[in-house]
């Protein structure tokens, strides 16, 4: 299978940079709901948590299965949008973002939350969704890796940009209207984003016509990680010497031998193994999962530690939403400069050296978390350099992962830089809301306060997994993003 090369339907005719603005106008209204959906949660976890009568550190669990589930629906979703078309797979996914929204609406306990937060996950796949839309759009075009850097970027510095309006509009409101009321507000976004994927953006082909999803693949690997995530909820509520628990962890990594076997014989694979073994692809997925741990990983830990109340916990910033709203709000502006900046960088260093020394940035952001943690200001300065590092190589991967892969694997590519990052989120917030659990047994918690140790660790975990990141990153061909990759 050689990379890069076109194998199957062709973009429509027309000048090629009037349809791409045409339809990235469209598809930035999907990425500012996305975004919205991403802010508006981190600042009233405490208050969603006592509505449930749960602890803060509970609500990591809420993380885990979106993570979860987000990551199965991206690598299912991203192969069915090569299959089936990727803008049906959009309103597809559309729709089951509005429904779980509107779940967490009205449940009326955890595990009915839970439900509604996994389904909610399905907004995972829009950006893979739109990278592989945009990249199919500019097929043809002597400048296409160009144009997709540049409309990648600007896709994931607006998703980051309305993360701001999210933190902001959920941190102002809370309190000031009962909860469902407040809850709602994604849930009416959501809806309306049927309505734009539905009559805005135009039916296109399907890049893998009569392929057929690999519902066996998909079956192994999900079972795969409902074993991991049964194994880690055992470990909480039973502790660390839990047989149960390590017996479920061996089991999910047991089932991976079978899986990598099975998929390398398939013709039409739910994750293509062949494709992941090019040296211009390998990394970049390598790279997600790292990215993952460390960026996801870390949303809810820097949440709950910023309202934490020094004067009972011995640590914490001691802050209400409205100053978790402001400290989302510089993080993700950093982060979309970041984001948009990485084009700019790719141009005068080459795709690899920006994005190598983006992950660079964002390891020393994570690292400043151990000696400056102690007061909002040291909160910013931290919290800025980790999003500048974060938006260039969230906004990087998704278009390197496009360039190395054949135009019928396309969707599956992005999205695979999606679920990889996803499920380094859902190893990372299992593990994250062990370590910050006060004894490692609900029954036993503390006050429902984790020890600082607890956060040192999150910290240092982001911080290692992002360096390595970034050495994993220099692995990838010189050229790679800068013109067509190939299998050296």
């Amino acid at each position: 299978m050689e990379a890069g090369k076109p194998l199957a339907a062709t973009p429509p005719p027309g000048p090629v940079v009037p349809r791409l603005v045409k339809v990235i106008g469209l598809l930035v209204l999907t990425e500012l709901v996305y975004g919205i959906l991403r802010g508006f949660y981190g600042p009233i976890v405490t208050d969603v948590a006592d509505h449930l009568g749960i602890s803060d550190g509970e609500f990591n669990w809420f993380e885990t299965t979106q993570h979860g589930m987000a990551a199965l629906m991206v690598l299912a979703f991203s192969r069915l949008g090569d299959i089936r078309g990727h803008r049906r797979v959009l309103i597809w996914t559309t729709s089951l973002t509005a429904v779980g929204s509107w779940i967490l609406v009205l449940a009326p306990s955890f595990p009915t939350f839970l439900v509604g937060y996994a389904l909610q996950g399905a907004c995972a796949v829009w950006l893979p969704i739109e990278i592989a839309i945009i990249y199919r759009r500019t097929a043809g075009s002597e400048h296409q890796h160009r144009l997709s850097r540049h409309a990648s970027g600007f896709l994931v510095g607006a998703f980051y940009v309305s993360i701001i309006v999210g933190a902001v509009l959920s941190g102002a409101l809370v309190g000031a209207v009962p909860l469902p009321v407040l809850l709602s507000i994604p849930a009416v976004l959501a809806t309306a984003c049927i309505v734009v994927v539905r009559f805005g953006i135009e039916e296109d082909a399907p890049t893998a016509s009569g392929a057929r999803l690999d519902r066996v693949g998909l079956g192994m690997l999900a079972a795969s990680l409902a074993t991991f995530l049964t194994g880690m909820v055992v470990l909480h509520l039973q502790g660390a010497t839990s047989p149960l628990a390590w017996l479920l962890v061996i089991a999910c990594l047991l089932i991976q031998i079978p899986f990598v076997r099975y998929e390398a014989r398939q013709r039409e694979p739910m994750i293509d193994v062949r494709l992941l073994k090019v040296r211009a692809q390998w990394p970049v997925q390598l790279a997600a999962f790292l990215f993952g741990i460390a960026v996801l990983g870390a949303e809810i830990p820097l949440a709950t530690y910023a309202r934490t109340d020094p004067d009972v916990a011995g640590y914490g910033l001691g802050a209400g939403a409205e100053f978790v709203s402001v400290g989302i709000g510089a993080h993700v502006v950093c982060i979309a400069i970041g984001a948009v900046s990485f084009p700019l960088a790719a141009g005068r260093l080459g795709a690899r050296r920006a994005v190598v020394s983006a992950a660079f940035v964002g390891a020393v952001g994570f690292g400043l978390w151990l000696p400056f943690h102690d007061s909002p200001g040291q909160a910013l300065v931290n919290l800025a350099v980790t999003g500048l590092g974060s938006g260039a190589v969230m906004a990087a991967l998704p278009f390197l992962a496009a360039t190395a892969a054949p135009a019928d694997r396309t969707g599956f590519a992005t999205g695979m830089t999606n679920a990889a990052k996803t499920i380094g989120g859902t190893v990372a917030t299992s593990v994250f809301a062990i370590v910050l659990s006060a004894t490692g047994s609900l029954d036993e918690l503390t006050e429902g306060y984790a020890p600082l140790s607890g956060y040192l660790t999150v910290w240092s975990t982001c911080g290692a997994a992002a360096l390595l990141a970034g050495l994993t990153l220099l692995l990838l061909p010189r050229s790679v993003g800068d013109e067509p990759a190939t299998n050296d």
